[in-house]
């Protein structure tokens, strides 16, 4: 049972370690396409392998941390996916260190030029 209290300390520290590293990336990130990346994966990881230190430090809380487990990992890739889009349709273009836009074409069209095509 020992063991299992270390494991579990130690999995919270390595969670809370990727919690901050989350944090540091939203601070470097230069665009909001780019912060929304690094907060939501390693947000993600980060909270993840901190409740499971939890229940492993606590295996009476195990069923409980699970289900907050899989809440997690269905809200925070849906919640970075509906900022990217309220982003990108508020006109937020990325940063100028950004290579690669995907969605230029998609910018330059307003939606009544989108409603005139079809």
């Amino acid at each position: 049972m020992e063991h299992l209290k270390i494991a579990g300390a130690i999995i919270t520290l390595i969670g809370s370690l990727f919690v901050l590293f989350a944090a540091i990336g939203l601070l470097r990130m230069p665009d909001i396409y780019n912060r929304i990346q690094a907060g939501t994966k390693a947000s993600t990881l980060g909270s993840i392998l901190t409740l499971l230190g939890i229940g492993l430090y606590h295996p009476d809380w195990l069923l409980k941390i699970m289900l907050l487990i899989v809440f997690i990992v269905i809200s925070n890739p849906v919640s970075s996916h509906v900022l990217g889009r309220a982003a990108h349709f508020a006109g937020i273009l990325p940063s100028e260190k950004t290579h690669t836009n995907k969605l230029k074409e998609d910018t330059l069209e307003t939606p009544t030029t989108k409603e005139e095509k079809k």
